[in-house]
């Protein structure tokens, strides 16, 4: 589905707002503080019913207003779509697809990918490995739809096996009532080992190529490091027995692929913790630009590009790689104060939107 138009009430700063995308890039200029960053905010949240910058949705509410309302529209080969997302603070979200109520968005299957550059997000860089543990599962969902159940199943037998050891640690059942939990935890964390590892190794080259293309100096390398090495759910069911000791005094699993990282690094060393700002900014549109790619040849459906302030630590050269990029294939929106912050702003190819 091409986004065409977004229409947001009592979201942030805007009362109500609407505004037609292009089919290619599109700019929102205007000073700091107008909303750019607030349209990107609603546009992310009407296509995955999320915020890419909290967790804590009641900050989505306009300001004494008591809900908020997103509604995206456009079209695929199969004609026009509508998503809309309803949320009353303390209530559960209302999802609705063509005027049809879903549980979950990412179960709709014209839902558009959007994948998201802001300042916020250099934590995928530089922080937790939790934080990349969770953006790889996300692209893996987003290459194998079907797989996004994996994961799931992998998390619920982690909390059921977790919430047993505090009752083996309390004296309230015995160590063997571990074994069954054992081993449904590692056949799904076998598989979601498996499944990373190939998401991984669909962009492995493209980060590289990417990273260089943007100017990162050195060998950049993506590569996913996994806690077990286990080939079979029952080496793994093996590996997790073998620290039940560990796992009773710390209380929680210590072992499986919930441990695992996704390594960036420059040169063999990581870039969260040896490398610059800048060199942290270039890697992150590096994996998002990689990972669109991917997506573009596993699906034939590039992610939507949202990316905010991304031209303000660029240099001119960086600049025109990025936009030229941006206006090569699918949608891009591209927040700035200036317009001549983004090369070929001028170009007839090139939506342009002023936020007063």
């Amino acid at each position: 589905m091409r986004i065409e138009r977004i229409a947001l009430r009592d979201f942030r700063s805007y009362e109500v707002a609407e505004l037609a995308l292009g089919p290619g890039l599109t700019i929102v200029y205007g000073a700091n503080g107008a909303g750019k960053t607030n349209l990107l905010e609603g546009l992310y949240f009407g296509c995955t019913a999320r915020s890419f910058r909290t967790t804590n949705e009641r900050n989505l509410v306009r300001f004494g207003a008591g809900a908020t309302r997103v509604v995206v529209s456009g079209g695929d080969q199969d004609g026009p779509h509508e998503l809309a997302v309803g949320f009353v603070p303390g209530e559960a979200k209302r999802l609705t697809s063509d005027g049809a109520p879903v549980e979950r968005l990412s179960d709709v299957g014209h839902r558009p990918l959007a994948s998201v550059f802001s300042p916020d997000r250099l934590e995928l860089i530089k922080g937790q490995p939790g934080l990349r543990r969770a953006h790889l599962d996300a692209f893996v969902a987003a290459l194998w739809p079907t797989r996004a159940a994996t994961r799931r199943a992998y998390h619920e037998a982690l909390a059921q096996r977790n919430a047993l050891l505090a009752r083996v640690r309390a004296g309230r059942s015995p160590s063997d009532a571990l074994l069954p939990w054992n081993l449904t935890l590692a056949e799904a964390g076998v598989q979601l080992a498996a499944d990373r590892s190939a998401a991984a190794g669909r962009i492995a080259d493209g980060f590289a190529r990417r990273a260089a293309e943007l100017g990162i100096d050195g060998a950049a390398t993506l590569s996913y490091r996994p806690r077990s090495h286990a080939s079979s759910a029952e080496g793994l069911a093996s590996e997790l027995a073998g620290r039940l000791d560990a796992d009773l005094a710390r209380g929680y699993s210590t072992h499986g692929p919930h441990r695992d990282e996704l390594l960036l690094a420059r040169d063999k060393r990581e870039l969260r913790a040896f490398g610059s700002q800048g060199e942290q900014r270039l890697a992150l549109l590096a994996l998002l630009l990689a990972e669109r790619d991917a997506l573009a040849a596993e699906r034939d459906r590039p992610p939507l590009m949202l990316l905010d302030d991304v031209m303000s630590e660029l240099d001119l050269a960086r600049r025109e790689r990025l936009a030229g990029e941006l206006r090569r294939g699918g949608q891009s929106v591209v927040t700035a104060t200036e317009l001549e912050h983004v090369p070929g702003w001028d170009g007839d190819d090139v939506t342009r939107i002023c936020v007063p």
